[in-house]
């Protein structure tokens, strides 16, 4: 099998049932979920590195739970039965938002990204996700989309920031907070 099709080549690319420009909003949206991936699998390598074993199961995990998401904006006109991502799946995350703030210090200010390698990858996939999340809002204002995929990515973006605070604490890292910071979490 050939890696290369030259279908691409006119500046056009298949979804599911259709073909678009691939500067498509819907592209750019499954584009960025796709970069994300990439982004968390160095994660998953990070925590493997430290023996950060939970995380690296739940990394995996949702590096298959991405590629649903990007499946399911792939569908020119989605269908209720052909969709992937459920709230089943927000549910899960949100489990694993609260286990892992169980380990927090509690937080009043921003904190700056960085702090162990871990932290400062999640940081990253935090950031990858917010913006393949306001992409997918983009998205959902011109297309018919299954709207869990913005659930799943506005809540697996909770689940980064907490998860790096916890890959910080595990490594013996404070997290620091930003300088001209009030209070804004109670």
């Amino acid at each position: 099998m050939k890696m290369y099709t030259r279908t691409g080549d006119a500046g056009e690319t298949s979804i599911i049932g259709g073909r678009v420009l691939k500067d498509d909003p819907r592209i750019e949206a499954y584009g960025t979920i796709d970069e994300l991936n990439s982004f968390v699998g160095q994660g998953l390598c990070l925590a493997q590195d430290v023996g950060f074993t939970k995380l690296a199961k739940q990394l995996l995990q949702i590096q298959h739970e991405l590629f649903d998401c990007g499946s399911d904006l792939a569908y020119a006109k989605p269908k209720e039965d052909q969709v992937k991502v459920h709230a089943g799946m927000v549910e899960q995350l949100e489990q694993w938002v609260d286990l892992f703030e169980e380990e927090n210090p509690p937080i009043e200010r921003f904190i700056l990204p960085g702090g162990s390698h871990l932290a400062a990858s999640l940081h990253v996939c935090r950031t990858v996700c917010r913006r393949a999340e306001r992409l997918t809002v983009t998205l959902s204002r011109t297309v018919d989309i299954n709207h869990e995929v913005t659930r799943y990515l506005n809540r697996l973006s909770d689940y980064f920031f907490v998860a790096a605070r916890t890959a910080n604490v595990r490594a013996g890292v404070p997290d620091v907070e930003y300088e001209r910071s009030g209070k804004v979490f109670r």
